[in-house]
């Protein structure tokens, strides 16, 4: 089970991975954004990624091809449900009103939310 979080940079490098599928770092570099690390940086990112769980590669000689062993939706779990743990106190229900003071949320987000949640049940 991964447990450990990713840094910024860790996460920017796994949503290249995400995207590509799989990779080799000069390759895998060309898709990341200006300002772009040092081959050297970017290698040691996806090593920790593997070290970390995330992360595999297939060895050819002396190239590695990484591929993320962990989905997109998947780490988008783990990390919401981290989020609400440290900074929500476990509530969804405080992650919701904190988004409604934000106004990030209306009456019709609400309501959509409200028949979602209906229909889930409804379902079960």
């Amino acid at each position: 089970m991964i447990t450990k979080r990713l840094t910024k940079r860790e996460e920017d490098v796994m949503k290249i991975l995400w995207e590509a599928g799989k990779g080799f770092v000069k390759d895998l570099m060309t898709q990341h954004p200006e300002p772009k690390p040092h081959y050297n940086t970017f290698s040691t990112i996806i090593r920790g990624l593997e070290e970390k769980g995330y992360v595999a590669h297939n060895s050819y000689g002396n190239t590695h091809e990484y591929y993320p062993v962990i989905t997109k939706e998947v780490y988008r779990k783990l990390f919401i449900k981290n989020v609400v743990y440290d900074y929500f106190g476990s509530s969804y229900k405080n992650v919701v009103s904190f988004f409604l003071n934000e106004e990030k949320l209306d009456v019709d987000d609400l309501k959509e939310l409200i028949d979602l949640i209906e229909k889930k049940n409804d379902k079960k």
